[in-house]
């Protein structure tokens, strides 16, 4: 089975899928991480190449993480591509939210490419939210809440609304 927890920049992804792979009893994959591993950092292969060459890099992380049995960690901008959307399908999709409160102290680490204020993540978020929405089975807001509260929260629902668990 793949858990594949998608969102906006900051919402937790990483955070949440690191807990909630091991409770599940899944490898955890975060395909920014793995583009990381074998690329250089992210924000180096948009300034030098682009981001259609970072989104091509990200397909093929993508493609390959959606094969194993795992918790499946999204960059935000993943699901913009048809194919992802396509491989969700077959997947359980969670979809992590976050207020911009909330996420204002998490992008402050300037790291993200695409997210360098405030503004630029509530632009980005306008523009996928619906998509976001389209794709996930569940959904579950990250703003104000014990990490732990919201794994059990996902372990819960995963053990008791997919075939695997039950």
């Amino acid at each position: 089975m793949t858990v594949v927890l998608i969102g906006a920049p900051g919402a937790g992804k990483t955070r949440v899928g690191k807990r909630l792979g091991p409770r599940l009893g899944y490898e955890f994959i975060d395909t920014d991480r793995v583009i990381v591993a074998k690329h250089g950092a992210i924000a180096q292969i948009f300034a030098e190449y682009g981001e259609a060459h970072f989104r091509r890099l990200e397909r093929q992380a993508v493609a390959e993480a959606l094969t194993h049995d795992a918790v499946v960690s999204l960059g935000g901008g993943a699901v913009l591509d048809a194919d992802t959307q396509a491989d969700l399908a077959g997947a359980t999709v969670i979809l992590l939210t976050v207020s911009a409160e909330a996420v204002t102290a998490r992008i402050a680490s300037g790291k993200r490419p695409l997210v360098t204020s405030i503004e630029s993540w509530q632009k980005l978020l306008d523009g996928r939210a619906a998509l976001y929405a389209s794709l996930a089975d569940y959904t579950t807001d990250t703003s104000d809440r014990a990490i732990d509260a919201i794994v059990d929260e996902l372990a819960e629902w995963v053990e008791s609304n997919t075939e695997e668990h039950r």
